[in-house]
């Protein structure tokens, strides 16, 4: 019988594509990265189904769009209900773990956005229907990742698995704001570690000033990323020993906002050596206006989840310190990398590597996520080493799409998908016509009166977004206008263009539509 292969999934948290030198950036260092990409294959046109951490990681983790498996933004936990691609390989026989960060349930313990309101001269519902789902996800079962209640490790509270994975060591939150069960360690190793975190025990450093950025005084070796270094090791160094396959989910929360990198990767890249997006300062449409003038006039916060607009020098900071988080991932990537070859585990191990969705970083003079569909936030890398298989091209110019991971790791371990798996096996079949992204907010944002809906379809030459609620869309000639700077939505010229792209997003959108669960009818 064929030896099965064992498979490292590594996963960034907000890590766009054009930040790693695989992809064309010629400052931030990632050799290590690179060399996966070298070795096997790079996805150059690789998007996210939602934009937005939880959504688009419970895609990933079922191959199902967003809007069929409910967890449509932060806030609502992936049912327990819905199959993972990884029970699927712990049914075969697979050892699962997940070491880092989860978020497949909330974290933050904040109270819900969206209520059930109740109307008066109606009669209200018991509260078992008050929603379409009567197994709403609200029971203890989904508050496990609740940081501030977080006081014993995740594993010791748990009835079997999580989502498939038998091991877990997580890590929630970001930055040197990260909690779980990293922070329970970090607290075990000193007792004041507390005392080290946050902008109000920050180092003192009068070069770099920008929103949501302090020097932290945590050292790289009590940090969340050497951390996920450290236990990825010790489990691998485990499975040396057992003669199932693995299968280990290594997941990053960097370089995801608060910006700071510690140690030596706080100064690592200087911001005056950074250059600015082409499309910095460019783009009039309502929020980036809207943005710009609360910067402006001093009126947005910018200190929590909400995309903001920034000056030239602060984003050249964040830049800066973006690909001091990215380069402290590379380096511990390289770590674990090295342990597997020392294992003798190399050659039998395919190792993945993808973020769960973008950053502005610049475009158009915003930071953060949510809102806008540009490239930078929607695209993300994907890179497939497989040693026992010499990749089938080194570049993939393919549409492809987060929910196709799952059906392509199940592809290469011999078990066949569950019924109403989305995704495609991305080495063995042909890419789509096009591919959509979701994106369900929860809150209103700068420029907006309502929470938006967003529907998006990427082709091999259009990005094209509609708005439920509003008087304006988008549409872009990526092949013409790569920064997405002239919107012809509205555009006489582009009317037939238009035409045929919303007919291909129907037709795309038609074949997402559910096939689960399978009928009931007798044998």
């Amino acid at each position: 019988m064929t030896q099965r292969p064992n498979f490292l999934f590594i996963i960034t948290d907000q890590h766009r594509a054009d930040h790693l030198g695989c992809y064309g950036n010629r400052m931030v260092k990632t050799p290590n990265i690179d060399g996966i990409a070298a070795g096997g294959t790079r996805w150059e046109r690789f998007y996210v189904a939602n934009p937005i951490c939880m959504p688009n990681r419970a895609s990933i983790m079922t191959g199902r769009m967003c809007s069929v498996h409910g967890a449509r933004h932060n806030g609502i936990p992936l049912s327990k209900d819905h199959t993972t691609f990884v029970e699927l390989l712990r049914d075969a026989g697979y050892s699962t773990g997940l070491i880092g960060k989860s978020h497949l349930q909330s974290f933050t313990g904040l109270p819900a956005t969206n209520r059930f309101e109740a109307r008066d001269g109606l009669r209200t519902p018991s509260a078992h229907l008050r929603d379409a789902y009567k197994n709403n996800r609200h029971s203890a079962d989904y508050d496990l990742e609740v940081a501030p209640a977080w006081d014993t490790p995740l594993a010791e509270r748990l009835k079997g698995d999580f989502y498939g994975f038998g091991h877990v060591e997580v890590a929630a939150d970001h930055g040197d704001q990260a909690s779980g069960d990293y922070l329970l360690w970090a607290r075990a190793q000193t007792a004041d570690f507390d005392r080290l975190t946050g902008p109000e025990n920050a180092l003192p450093d009068n070069r770099i000033t920008a929103p949501q950025a302090w020097r932290t005084a945590v050292p790289e070796e009590l940090y969340s990323t050497s951390w996920i270094a450290d236990r990825s090791e010790a489990w691998l160094t485990e499975q040396a020993t057992r003669d199932a396959p693995f299968f280990l989910q290594m997941s990053f929360p960097d370089p995801h906002h608060p910006f700071t990198p510690p140690g030596r990767y706080w100064d690592m890249y200087d911001p005056a050596d950074v250059a600015l997006p082409a499309s910095f300062g460019k783009g009039d449409l309502p929020p980036i206006r809207a943005m710009k003038e609360a910067m402006e006039k001093g009126t947005d916060p910018r200190d929590n989840q909400n995309p903001f607009a920034v000056t030239e020098v602060e984003a050249r900071a964040i830049i800066a310190l973006t690909y001091g988080m990215i380069t402290m991932i590379d380096d511990a990537i390289g770590r674990v990398l090295k342990r597997l070859e020392t294992l003798g585990l190399a050659d039998n191990t395919v190792v993945i590597f993808t973020s769960d969705h973008g950053d502005y970083m610049g475009d158009h003079g915003l930071m953060l996520k949510l809102l806008l569909h540009y490239q930078g936030i929607i695209r993300v890398p994907f890179l497939w080493n497989d040693p026992a298989h010499p990749a089938h091209s080194p570049v993939d110019t393919g549409l492809a799409s987060s929910i196709d991971i799952a059906a392509t790791v199940l592809a290469r371990a011999g078990i066949q998908g569950f019924n109403g798996l989305q995704g495609r096996d991305l080495i063995t079949t042909a890419p789509p016509e096009a591919i959509v992204v979701e994106e369900d907010s929860q809150r209103t944002m700068t420029g907006f009166d309502r929470p938006q809906r967003v529907r998006t379809v990427v082709t091999d030459r259009y990005r094209m977004s509609l708005r439920a609620g509003e008087d304006w869309n988008e549409l872009y000639d990526l092949e013409a206008d790569p920064h997405e700077l002239t919107n012809l939505y509205e555009a006489p010229s582009a009317a037939a263009i238009r035409h045929t792209v919303t007919e291909t997003m129907l037709r795309r959108m038609i074949d997402l539509q559910d096939r689960a669960p399978l009928p009931a009818y007798r044998a």
